[in-house]
């Protein structure tokens, strides 16, 4: 089992910027990328950036520009730093991580998010 631990929610007005961060324990052994996800209320869970332990970095559309995430091998950590947030950015933001050699993925329970205008 692998465990993740997320932190540095909270409220923000709009153009503030905010930090998560995810710690990463237990059977980390063959984690191959790190992510982040959100869901608003009322909408599907949604991509938000991951990045391989390659390094290569995948943005969703809304946040490109705006968001940067970064892992810490050494630490186990996945960052997600977030600028110029909108409202639309309010959501629970949540960790993931995937073993795709065994098909295992794991998620933390979520840090919320909130953009006021």
């Amino acid at each position: 089992q692998v465990q993740l631990v997320e932190s540095g929610g909270g409220l923000v007005q709009a153009g503030g910027s905010l930090r998560l961060s995810c710690a990463a324990s237990g059977n980390i052994f063959g984690i191959n990328s790190m992510a982040w996800f959100r869901q608003a209320p009322g909408k599907q869970r949604e991509l938000v950036a991951v990045k391989t332990n390659g390094g290569s970095t995948n943005y969703a559309d809304s946040v490109k520009g705006r968001f940067t995430i970064s892992r810490d091998n050494a630490r186990n950590t996945v960052d997600l730093q977030m600028n110029s947030l909108k409202p639309e950015d309010t959501a629970v933001y949540y960790c993931n991580a995937h073993k795709e050699q065994y098909g295992l993925t794991y998620w933390g329970k979520g840090t919320l998010v909130t953009v006021s205008s």
